[in-house]
């Protein structure tokens, strides 16, 4: 069953390797992190299948077998949202996605994290580091995965210190 990003804190805090994966229109981004969850890298770009509630479709294959890979834990769906934290067309894209992703790889649990600015931080870091236009389309869904998966994991790191300095 997928959950929003505050589920599954027992599963958060278990040494494995997570993937995340930034659900667009045309690709889907992957990154994943080492078993200690202190670095999320790039893993590759899927191209996306307009499947409907199909879930035979090779993207959601490929995305099952990096699971399987990379003996994924937990999967962290990046859930696009407005400024305003409203969830539009992209996000019921995503979640749509994510629940057959959830029924394909069970019992490898999905989560959501809040992913409104992974793409435009990407896309700019990328330019910044002198990555033609051209070639961004080929990383810049990994990049966006990347930044979604750390994001979490350190968002996990931090909570998990403030908690050990109350108790």
């Amino acid at each position: 069953m997928s959950h929003d990003d505050a589920a599954g804190e027992d599963l958060d805090l278990r040494r494995g390797r997570r993937l995340a994966i930034d659900v667009g229109s045309v690709r889907v981004g992957v990154a994943a992190c080492d078993p200690d969850g202190i670095l999320a890298t790039p893993v590759e770009t899927v191209d996306r299948v307009d499947g409907g509630v199909r879930e035979d479709t090779a993207d959601l294959n490929r995305i099952a077998a990096l699971v399987e890979e990379y003996e994924a834990i937990q999967v962290i769906v990046g859930l696009p949202r407005t400024l305003r934290g409203e969830e539009g067309r992209a996000a019921e894209s995503a979640r749509a996605f994510a629940a057959r992703l959830t029924r394909r790889i069970a019992p490898v649990p999905v989560v959501f994290a809040d992913e409104r600015f992974s793409t435009t931080v990407a896309q700019r870091s990328l330019r910044t580091a002198g990555i033609e236009a051209r070639r961004q389309r080929d990383v810049v869904d990994q990049a966006a995965a990347v930044l979604i998966l750390q994001s979490w994991l350190d968002s996990r790191r931090d909570a998990r210190a403030a908690g050990e300095r109350k108790g």
